[in-house]
């Protein structure tokens, strides 16, 4: 089972590099995942995972505060409105569309409960607030 967790772990990895250089492709869940897998299989590579130059400073403020970047999230907004207006333009699907909406709004929604900011995350705590949707 270690080796399955192990591949699963190098292939959401892979797919996390290509979402850091690919507009429209998501690289922080594949990175989330990654951890998961490498944490199940091989503690060097979590290791690796959270000292690495791009990914690391993500995961660990997920992992210890919860903190979804601002400049992520108005990036996720981006691509989700410009692949929707692809969507429509290219197929003409008010269906499709409709549902790819909804589903990228109740995203947008989830992802913008998260504070943005170390700051952020810092001034809900001392105020007593949620920090996202259940804490």
């Amino acid at each position: 089972m270690k080796y399955i967790w192990l591949l699963i772990g190098w292939i959401c990895v892979v797919m996390g590099y290509i979402g850091f250089v690919t507009p429209g492709i998501p690289f922080s869940i594949f990175i989330v995942g990654a951890a998961y897998c490498f944490a199940k299989s091989s503690p060097r590579m979590h290791k690796w995972l959270y000292n690495h130059k791009w990914f690391g400073p993500f995961l660990e403020n997920w992992t210890e505060k919860q903190i979804f970047p601002t400049k992520m999230k108005y990036a996720m907004i981006t691509v989700m409105s410009s692949s929707l207006a692809f969507l429509w333009f290219t197929t003409y699907n008010l269906l499709a569309t409709f549902w790819s909406g909804i589903f990228m709004t109740l995203v947008s929604i989830w992802a913008w409960r998260y504070p943005g900011s170390v700051e952020e995350h810092n001034e809900r705590k001392k105020n007593g607030k949620k920090i996202g949707w259940i804490r």
